[in-house]
C-alpha cells in the first residue's frame, strides 16, 4: 500500500504469479485496499490462503485490516522481487509516486541504498503533476518525450524550480515533446545526483515502480548510464510480489503456523480512523487509532508502546486514561 497506488498480487506455492491488481489509492487507502481485496478474492475464489505479506508506506495499515502474517519495509521487498525475477541482479531503481530508492546487491545480500522521500521532482507525482499542467495523459508522456527532437534543459533539482523553468521554456515557444523530454532526463539528473551519488551502478540492472512504464525515463536512464535495463513484466507491483514471496517462505518454514488473514469476508466490516495526541510525556505523540464495526483493532505512532502495546490486549486503555 503506497500513497499513489495499491497493489494486490496472489501467487501459488511456488512463487508464481497467479493473478495482480493495481489501482490507485486516491487518498483513501482503507477503501482502496478494500476494493482491492474485493477484486483478488474475485479471482482466487476457490483458493486457499496460506500466508499474507504487506509492504509499503502504509503496510501497518493494510496489515491491520488484511491480517498479515509478514510486515516488511520496501527496501527488502522489492529486492527480493527484482532476484526472482532477474537472478544476479546487481542494481535496483525503483521510482514510485511517493518517494524513489536504488537498492545494490552483492551476492544475492541488500549492501547499500538510499530513498528521498523529500524532494517531490524525483518521483512519479513530479511527472503526474506536470503532465496535467501540460494536460497530456501520464500514459502517453514517455511516447512524446521519444518524439523529441532538440530537448530542452530544465533545472531538476526542486520541483518548484523545475515547474517554473518548465513554464518559462513554454512562453519561449518550445514544443512540448522537447518540454516533455527534457523533464524525463531533468527527473534522472535529480535521481543519479541526489540517490546515486558516490555509488558504483553495475548491471544487470533492474527498473521497477510505476514510473518504470514511462519510455521517456527509461531512455534517459540509459542514455545517462550506458547500460540496458531490465523492465520486470510486473514492475508496478513488484513490491507486493516481493511481500508474498517472503509470506509463502515464512509459512513454509513454519509448518505448523496458522495464518493471521483476516479472510476475503473483512471488506463487509466498516472501518474507520482517528487520531489524537497523547499528553503523557513532552513528546505529545500523535496516535492513529484503527476501528473495525466500532471496535478498537489497533493504534500505532507513540514512541513508547503506551497506546500500541494496548491495542491488542483484551482491556484497551482509553483516550480518557491519557
Amino acid at each position: 500500500m503506497g500513497s499513489v497506488s495499491t497493489n494486490l498480487v496472489a501467487i501459488d506455492d511456488n512463487g508464481h504469479i497467479i493473478t495482480k491488481h493495481y489501482r490507485r489509492t486516491s487518498g483513501r487507502p482503507i477503501q482502496s485496499l478494500i476494493d482491492g481485496l474485493r477484486e483478488i478474492s474475485a479471482q482466487c475464489a476457490n483458493a486457499q490462503v496460506k500466508g499474507v505479506g504487506v509492504t509499503g508506506s502504509g503496510r501497518e495499515l493494510a496489515g491491520v485490516i488484511a491480517g498479515a502474517d509478514v510486515v516488511k519495509n520496501e527496501i527488502t521487498t522489492h529486492a527480493i522481487a527484482a532476484q526472482a525475477i532477474v537472478p544476479g541482479v546487481r542494481t535496483i531503481l525503483e521510482i514510485g509516486g511517493q518517494d524513489s530508492k536504488i537498492i545494490l546487491l552483492k551476492d544475492g545480500v541488500v549492501c547499500d541504498f538510499a530513498m528521498n522521500t523529500v524532494c517531490a521532482a524525483g518521483t512519479g507525482s513530479f511527472l503526474d503533476r506536470q503532465a496535467a499542467r501540460l494536460g497530456v495523459p501520464i500514459e502517453e508522456f514517455g511516447e512524446l518525450a521519444l518524439r523529441s527532437v532538440s530537448p530542452v534543459r530544465i533545472a531538476g533539482r526542486c520541483a518548484v524550480f523545475a515547474e517554473s523553468d518548465m513554464i518559462h521554456k513554454q512562453q519561449s515557444g518550445h514544443s512540448n515533446e522537447d518540454i516533455v523530454s527534457g523533464l524525463c532526463e531533468a527527473l534522472v539528473r535529480n535521481y543519479l545526483n541526489n540517490l546515486a551519488k558516490g555509488k558504483e551502478i553495475h548491471g544487470p540492472v533492474v527498473f521497477q515502480g510505476g514510473v518504470a512504464a514511462n519510455r521517456g525515463i527509461v531512455a534517459a536512464f540509459e542514455k545517462a548510464l550506458g547500460l540496458k535495463l531490465t523492465i520486470p513484466k510486473e514492475y508496478d507491483v513488484m513490491g507486493a510480489y516481493g511481500a508474498a514471496l517472503i509470506a509463502c517462505s515464512k509459512m513454509k518454514n513454519e509448518k505448523n503456523t496458522v495464518t493471521r488473514f483476516n479472510g476475503f469476508d473483512t471488506v463487509n466490516s466498516n472501518y474507520k480512523t482517528r487520531s489524537f495526541e497523547c499528553s503523557g510525556c513532552p513528546g505529545l505523540c500523535e496516535v492513529v487509532e484503527l476501528q473495525m464495526d466500532g471496535r478498537v483493532q489497533a493504534r500505532w505512532g507513540d514512541r513508547c508502546g503506551k497506546w500500541s502495546s494496548f491495542a491488542s490486549s483484551p482491556e484497551l486503555l482509553s483516550v480518557s486514561d491519557v
